[in-house]
């Protein structure tokens, strides 16, 4: 199934924002599930050769989060963090993203994530991103994160396509 759907970024010379778009074989509610509730974002989050630990998860609208990456061979620990502005299920969720291992604070981007029902049971996934200047945000684009983000996802069809998040 990893094959199926592609992610699109879209991201316009000179802008402070990029896109995110994929289509995912399954229905809003459960999708919406995997990208709020702990256990599901453990399984699917981040890289193929990271691991993810929660500190945080304060999922409501006013909340926090606080993720935490770990490479696999003991290589390091990357961690972001960001502010909950809503929760609106299951279609929309809006939250702040900070990156931690920059020499400064301040690298936040907002997000805007928005669920769209699709025929025969199918998601639409579409992030907006704007950040604090077209630096932040190529900046982030050069990271890698493109990688990781598709690694991520087809992890994400896995799961939705198995019995266990189905019950």
């Amino acid at each position: 199934m990893s094959g199926k759907n592609t992610t699109r970024i879209t991201a316009e010379k000179g802008k402070q924002e990029f896109f995110i778009e994929r289509e995912f074989e399954a229905p809003r509610e459960l999708v919406f599930r995997t990208f709020n509730e702990p256990e599901f974002l453990l399984q699917w989050m981040g890289p193929s050769n990271m691991e993810m630990r929660i500190d945080k998860l304060d999922n409501r609208s006013g909340g926090s989060y606080r993720f935490v990456h770990s490479l696999c061979n003991g290589g390091g620990e990357f961690g972001f963090n960001g502010v909950i502005h809503e929760v609106s299920a299951p279609e929309r969720l809006i939250r702040t993203f900070e990156f931690e291992g920059l020499p400064e604070r301040g690298h936040v981007s907002l997000e805007f994530l928005t669920l769209t029902e699709l025929p025969g049971n199918r998601t639409r996934v579409h992030i907006q991103s704007v950040f604090k200047s077209v630096e932040d945000r190529d900046g982030l684009l050069q990271s890698g994160m493109e990688g990781g983000l598709n690694e991520g996802y087809n992890k994400l069809d896995e799961l939705l396509a198995s019995s266990i998040i189905n019950n």
